[in-house]
């Protein structure tokens, strides 16, 4: 699934080359490699990915609520898609903070 590629690489797997080999990926709960990202469909995978939003700074706080409301459903589906949303937003507003400007000089 595309939204588990974006949430590994939130996670930071993608980038570190001591987490992914090929298209192996550590689980995050057992730290063998699996060639399945599991996020929708295991608590064990995504509850790690709740955690690091809820310690991510972001500044669009409301982001968080959807994120609490959405494990109130306990439905995983639902919390995915919470934290799917948390990270598209997060990524535009770290990508807009990173643009640099060309004053001509």
């Amino acid at each position: 699934m595309k939204d588990n590629k974006l949430i590994a690489e939130f996670m930071g797997i993608e980038n570190d080359n001591a987490k992914m080999r090929g298209h192996l990926y550590e689980c995050p709960v057992t730290a063998e490699y699996v060639s399945d990202l599991e996020y929708h469909t295991s608590w064990d995978w995504l509850m790690p990915v709740v955690q690091k939003c809820f310690d991510t700074q972001q500044p669009s706080e409301g982001q968080h609520y959807f994120i609490n409301e959405s494990l109130l459903t306990m439905d995983i589906e639902v919390v995915y898609d919470r934290v799917v949303e948390f990270i598209k937003e997060y990524n535009r507003t770290t990508d807009y903070n990173k643009v640099t400007y060309y004053d001509g000089q």
